[in-house]
């Protein structure tokens, strides 16, 4: 290597470089866009570890990232390769065993791996806007590289708990509080230049070799059961908290080979390879063919048409995402209502601590309600969120044509009804589509973006641009009825009641679907939504069902009895003190239909129950890829994750078909 009086710039991979300065070698990760850990940086870092050792002009070490992260964590696309040394344990081990400090500056976010490296090291100096997080759980792992071990070290038991149990991302502030660094800086390479540079011994510690910090029973229990009761069948959470449990009485080197163990363990178990597909799912959802280059519109107003549950949480969406939103009831009275709902949301978001008071203020401030369509005459984008009756929509929008700017867009909320006859009745249905959002809008990721016959291209590219803005996950959808993720629930509950009309019982379907993942089974999720709902659907429809298509007559004949869900206390169940019974006289009713059709009832295991309903949705699911409505498989899986409670570590109805 050339010397460093000769070429201050070290080069030593073709991501990480070194430039000396007044003793202190500073080493650089650039590693785009994320500075993953990838094989090229873990060379690099060790050729630079080494150089600074061997260098007896080197007094110090500050070790940062270029750009906006620190380090982004592993590089996953290499978890299916063989392992090639040096590993990233390699690493954190040639760190903290550094005979010179090593003093790590976190300009930007230090994830997984990256907090890895960074507790390593003997010093942890942190911009103001920097965060750190354990997210691992999220994949179906833990730390591998030391982090179960490490962390407990500097922040205690309880706290690790929680960070890496959890996953969540914390602010630089926190991670100071905690423990997790020991100072925010403005400019992080520059203090850490300035400490390196003073040699002061007495604030560099190898974290490894520290005793864990006291904490009380209570506190660890605590954490815990916050860790294990949203586990909801993931392992790696309580792998997690065991290993970390076992941090304060066993030796730093027992304790990384426990964690390595189980991380590989982790890496090579279903659950992991099914949240791995979900995290690369959600990557490639955004690219649409003939979107690409498509610049989307600028939106500042919004305008949401309703304020009832679901416009109230749009409409909070919307405010938090920084855009200015006019809200539109049909009377004084309802907007006044609607006013209330919708800044009674936000007071609880401020209530909670999600938010700051001035934060709140000026959302609230961004919020206009008001009665009369005219409100939205200066919207760039206009939501609806009224009753899903077809014309009451075919009105509303021919209305809102006479009121808005020819450039607005207008979009339709709408779960099962066709875009294209309510654009087709617009002056302009170039400009309509379907933006479908799950209650509570305010808190559900997903966003069904659907494209019409005629919905122009920047039009769509708006629609994803603005669910983004909102932090929410846009999924690309033709126009079916129930677009993807209604159509397959359909299915799904179609399936379950043909189940029950061949010999299963409802809590039986329940039952199983419950023990696989879901929240609620397909006859509860009926009752808390409301029978007559789907009643109303299926009346309208009858005159166009196909005759030779199966039909099960048992939840009809329950509306007709007056039982509509958990509103009157009767639906598929009786409701007892909020308590979900099974009803003597449902079973009898369903054994009476049965008898009727000359069904002799089969005995199903739970096995076979769920096989029946996951090939049922799976096998709509690729009915709509046949026809073009659902862009890829794994699409299908995110809608069913994150709008339907589908398990995530299980992948999705079409990961586990082709599995």
């Amino acid at each position: 290597m050339t010397s460093a009086a000769a070429n201050p710039m070290r080069v030593y991979s073709n991501c990480v470089s070194g430039a000396a300065q007044d003793g202190v070698l500073v080493i650089t990760i650039d590693n785009p866009p994320v500075n993953a850990a990838s094989q090229a940086m873990r060379e690099g870092l060790a050729a630079a570890i080494a150089d600074a050792q061997n260098d007896p002009a080197i007094k110090a070490v500050v070790l940062t990232g270029a750009g906006r992260i620190f380090v982004g964590g592993a590089d996953i696309t290499e978890f299916d390769k063989p392992p090639i040394a040096p590993i990233l344990p390699d690493i954190c081990r040639l760190l903290e065993n550094s005979s010179k400090p090593v003093i790590a500056a976190l300009s930007g976010a230090a994830l997984g791996g990256g907090l890895e490296i960074a507790l390593a090291c003997h010093y942890r100096i942190a911009a103001p806007t920097a965060s750190v997080a354990f997210p691992e759980v999220k994949l179906g792992l833990i730390p591998g590289a030391g982090g179960t071990q490490r962390l407990p070290r500097l922040t205690g038991t309880a706290v690790a708990i929680d960070l890496i149990g959890s996953g969540r991302s914390i602010k630089a502030e926190e991670a100071l509080s905690l423990g997790v660094i020991d100072e925010i800086a403005a400019d992080p390479v520059a203090r850490a230049i300035e400490l390196a540079s003073e040699a002061a011994g007495d604030r560099f510690r190898k974290t490894g070799e520290m005793t864990t910090p006291p904490a009380s029973d209570e506190d660890i229990a605590v954490a815990k059961r916050k860790v294990l009761s949203k586990a909801k069948g993931q392992i790696a959470p309580g792998e997690a908290v065991t290993l970390i449990e076992t941090t304060g009485r066993t030796p730093l080197a027992d304790g990384l080979a426990h964690e390595r163990a189980a991380f590989l363990e982790l890496k090579q178990s279903p659950q992991s390879a099914a949240l791995r597909h979900v995290f690369f799912a959600e990557r490639e959802a955004g690219k649409i063919p003939g979107l690409e280059g498509v610049v989307p519109r600028k939106i500042e107003i919004l305008g949401v048409v309703g304020a009832g549950l679901m416009g109230s949480g749009i409409a909070v969406a919307a405010l938090d995402a920084g855009f200015r939103v006019t809200v539109v009831e049909q009377t004084d009275a309802a907007a006044d209502k609607g006013r209330l709902r919708i800044t009674g949301l936000l007071d609880k978001a401020l209530a909670s601590g999600r938010t700051d008071a001035a934060t709140h203020a000026e959302r609230v401030s961004r919020l206009t309600v008001a009665s009369e369509l005219a409100a939205l005459a200066d919207a760039d984008l206009v939501i609806e969120a009224v009753f899903d009756d077809l014309d009451v929509k075919i009105d509303l929008f021919r209305r809102l044509d006479e009121v808005v700017r020819d450039d607005a867009i207008l979009a339709t909320n709408t779960s099962y009804l066709d875009p294209d006859v309510i654009a087709a009745a617009t002056a302009h249905p170039e400009r309509v589509l379907g933006l479908h959002f799950f209650s509570p809008a305010h808190i559900m990721r997903l966003v069904e973006v659907v494209r019409g016959a005629k919905s122009a291209p920047d039009v769509v590219a708006t629609g994803f641009a603005v669910a983004k803005a909102m932090r929410k996950l846009p999924i690309y959808s033709g126009v079916t009825e129930g677009f993807i993720g209604n159509r397959i629930f359909s299915a799904y509950r179609r399936e379950a009641e043909y189940l029950v009309e061949d010999g299963a019982e409802p809590q039986d379907v329940d039952s199983a679907i419950e023990a696989f993942g879901m929240a609620m089974g397909p006859f509860a999720i009926s009752d808390l939504a409301g029978l007559e709902i789907a009643w109303a659907r299926r009346k309208r429809q009858a005159a166009t069902r196909d005759p030779n298509e199966r039909y099960v007559e048992i939840a009809d004949r329950l509306c007709e009895a007056g039982r509509f869900g958990q509103k009157n206390g009767l639906g598929w169940y009786k409701y007892v003190n909020g308590k979900r019974v099974v009803d003597a006289d449902v079973t009898a009713l369903i054994s009476e239909l049965r008898a009727s059709k000359n069904i002799v009832p089969q005995v199903f295991s739970q096995d076979e129950i769920l096989d029946r309903l996951l090939k049922a949705m799976a096998d709509e699911g690729q009915r709509l890829l046949d026809a073009g409505v659902a862009l890829r498989a794994s699409d299908i899986d995110l809608v069913l994750i994150n709008g339907y409670g589908f398990p995530p570590h299980k992948g999705g109805p079409m990961f586990l078909a082709r599995s």
